[in-house]
């Protein structure tokens, strides 16, 4: 899914924890997260500038569609474990929603 709207999501991970990060957000987050945002646009890690940090990006078509998506996350009874489990491993969350854009020269470079 490539919806116009992407929630594009940066966790800060404590120095020396990232695989401990990985395996818990692997093992207890991602199958809430399959579930109830879908499958991920893509998962990245910092290689320069700031260290230790995990990005990731989800598609929505519009805020109704991520509003919904998220309340169902936010409710779904398997996620407080990840939340528990990932305490004091995650040092800052950034979360911006971001609008795709339709440049013509995009749309001239792609055909």
């Amino acid at each position: 899914m490539s919806g116009p709207l992407i929630d594009h999501r940066i966790y800060t991970i404590q120095p020396r924890k990232m695989g401990q990060f990985l395996e818990v957000f692997d093992r207890l987050a991602m199958p809430v997260l399959l579930q109830t945002l879908g499958t991920p646009v893509g998962f990245y890690m910092s290689h320069v500038g700031p260290l230790n940090q995990v990005v990731h990006l989800w598609a929505y078509e519009d805020m109704a569609d991520y509003e919904r998506r998220c309340n169902a996350r936010d409710t779904h009874p398997d996620f407080a474990a990840y939340l528990k489990a990932s305490e004091g491993l995650i040092v800052a969350q950034e979360d911006r929603l971001i609008k795709r854009i339709d440049l013509p020269s995009l749309r001239t470079a792609q055909a």
